[in-house]
């Protein structure tokens, strides 16, 4: 029933979605005319060689209005990125209510005959995915945008990606990618599944051990302090695999869509650092092992 339920409510978004974008193009026609009468009046200004009082009050006033503009599209694209996050909201719950009740569907079959191409594929296109933290004005990222560490008192949910200190088959320790299947208050611990279906295994962690994944990307060119820096020491996702390792920024993301590209420490080299690698915001967090013995 309440998969029926998420259903109808995703096709209600859809729906609203859709006249959301008709309102944004709207919008965007509805301005250019505007946009156009201040470029031709810059262009009579060049060609008189003056500014006069007559230009600087026609020029106040089609400024005026192309600010007025851009909130108007700006509210309406905030309005579109609210309706796309309640969807994937839900589409995870659709997923997570079916995982339970043992239901899958073609497009995400279960864990169990998942080829390892298909979940690097399927994690890529989380990374992808990953929405582009876009505050107001004056407004800061919020914890899990970037770098910035969850909240003291934060508990993933149920669904939620995380990284994993968990102890391998032959008895070292290792950061591993998972999925939170559940918390417990009363024990302050989670349960945690290895997102490798190869693993097949669930973990039972305190809190320590267990880092959130970044929920939205930071933008370089308007919170640059939302990312880890250059030299700084991180846990990332080591290409094509599922375990985290640690790792210096060698180059921190340029623009909204680049990814980090990172030094993983690696004896085999002989500074002991790997070539650079790219890595997604997505899968880079704050180092946080335990101190060795």
């Amino acid at each position: 029933m309440a998969l029926v339920s998420a259903d109808s409510r995703i096709a209600e978004l859809l729906t609203e979605l859709h006249q959301l974008i008709k309102q944004t193009q709207e919008e965007r026609s509805r301005s250019e005319h505007n946009l156009v009468n201040i470029q031709k009046t810059h262009e009579r200004m060049q060609t008189e060689n003056k500014i006069s009082p007559y230009y600087r009050t026609k020029l106040r006033g089609l400024y005026t209005t192309a600010k007025a503009d851009a909130e108007a599209e700006c509210n309406i694209l905030r309005k579109a990125l609210d309706k796309i996050a309640e969807i994937k909201s839900l589409l995870e719950e659709r997923r997570i209510a079916a995982k339970i009740a043992g239901l899958y569907n073609d497009s995400e079959p279960p864990r169990k005959t998942m080829r390892r191409g298909v979940l690097m594929t399927l994690l890529q296109q989380s990374a992808m995915t990953l929405p582009l933290w876009i505050g107001k004005p004056g407004d800061k990222p919020p914890p899990l945008c970037g770098a910035i560490p969850a909240s003291g008192d934060y508990v993933a949910r149920p669904g939620d990606k995380v990284a994993a200190r968990v102890k391998a088959v032959d008895g070292d320790e290792q950061w591993i990618l998972a999925e939170v299947v559940s918390y417990s208050h009363a024990t302050n611990k989670y349960e945690v599944d290895d997102i490798d279906e190869e693993g097949k295994e669930r973990h039972t962690l305190s809190r320590r051990r267990v880092i959130p994944l970044p929920q939205w990307k930071a933008n370089p060119e308007m919170d640059p302090e939302a990312l880890f820096q250059k030299e700084q020491l991180v846990l990332a996702l080591y290409p094509q695999t599922t375990c985290f390792y640690r790792a210096l920024i060698h180059v921190p993301p340029q623009r909204p869509q680049d990814d980090y590209s990172v030094l993983f420490e690696d004896t085999s080299y002989a500074d002991g650092y790997s070539p650079p690698l790219n890595v997604a915001q997505r899968y880079v967090v704050a180092c946080k092992e335990p101190k060795k013995k």
